[in-house]
């Protein structure tokens, strides 16, 4: 690591289910999930510089290329500003998550900046500013700036710990498609899709087996306009659910990304050897196996 550079992961942001339980006049739905934040994501790299810039690197630095600013930049300049800060910054992204592919990369990208820039700037005690600057940014941003297990709701806002007593092993399949969030639920208000009611979720989930009731008793309510702006998705979750000891599968958000959930214990190397089987059947895949640990919020 270079001398001074402090580094933050951007961990992968999973919505295992999604209810949209009504619309505000502004235009905002209101959310109700169960998100939850893998051991596998992007890289934010922060170090001293006259001015803010930005470099991107890794396996999806293309699909951010063409861009002429950034959530990452426009982050770092809200921090520098309110605080006035006569500085800049060198910040590096290893982009290792698919753009615009429903699991919070950008909003985990600019959260993960929002921290280690904080670090770098010394901002102590300011918790509660940044946590404030990250919801301007975006409504997946205050629960990316947590990153752990959480039930959403309100347009993002209103965060509840959740407690999943067990270690989750999930696979993780894009099928090299970006999404347009905004396509999706424009495409659901068209249709005049019903709105779900908002359910009570426990403080502790303590099995697999209570999760995946959870989940299909709940699923995603942008499935079906997902589905018929992305065919390709059907054909992932088909995929998925077809892996030995997939127990549950479905589309994180918006999608295009979905994942399966696998038992504990063996659910590693299953979900690794799932993952080099989908790749080998669909080679433009993106496919990745990861883990969410067991954290008691209690």
């Amino acid at each position: 690591m270079i001398k001074n550079s402090i580094s933050r992961q951007a961990k992968a942001k999973i919505n295992l289910d999604l209810l949209l339980c009504g619309r505000r006049r502004d235009g905002y739905h209101l959310l109700d999930s169960l998100v939850v934040f893998a051991d596998f994501g992007d890289r934010i790299s922060v170090r001293p510089d006259d001015d803010l810039i930005l470099g991107i690197s890794g396996p999806f630095a293309n699909g951010l290329a063409g861009e002429k600013d950034n959530i990452i930049l426009k982050a770092a300049r809200l921090l520098r500003d309110r605080f006035d800060i006569g500085c800049g910054a060198k910040i590096s992204l290893v982009k290792q998550l698919p753009v615009s592919s429903g699991i919070g990369g950008g909003s985990a990208d600019a959260a993960a900046t929002l921290q280690a820039l904080g670090e770098l700037w010394k901002l102590r005690n300011k918790s509660t500013e940044i946590s404030a600057l990250a919801r301007s940014l975006g409504a997946d941003l205050p629960v990316c700036l947590i990153s752990t297990t959480m039930q959403m709701r309100g347009i993002g806002e209103i965060l509840r710990p959740v407690t999943l007593d067990f270690s989750l092993h999930l696979l993780m399949v894009n099928p090299a498609v970006s999404v347009a969030t905004k396509d999706i639920f424009a495409a659901r208000t068209r249709r005049g899709a019903a709105f779900s009611p908002p359910r009570d979720l426990p403080d502790i989930i303590t099995t697999l087996n209570q999760l995946t009731t959870i989940l299909a008793a709940s699923g995603n309510d942008l499935h079906h306009d997902a589905c018929e702006a992305v065919p390709e998705i059907k054909t992932v979750l088909d995929s998925i659910a077809l892996t030995d000891q997939c127990v549950f599968s479905a589309m994180s958000g918006s999608g295009a990304t979905c994942f399966g959930l696998f038992p504990t214990k063996s659910a590693a190397s299953a979900a690794c050897e799932a993952a080099r089987n989908i790749s080998r059947d669909f080679p433009h895949w993106w496919v990745q196996s990861a883990r969410v640990p067991r954290v008691r919020s209690y």
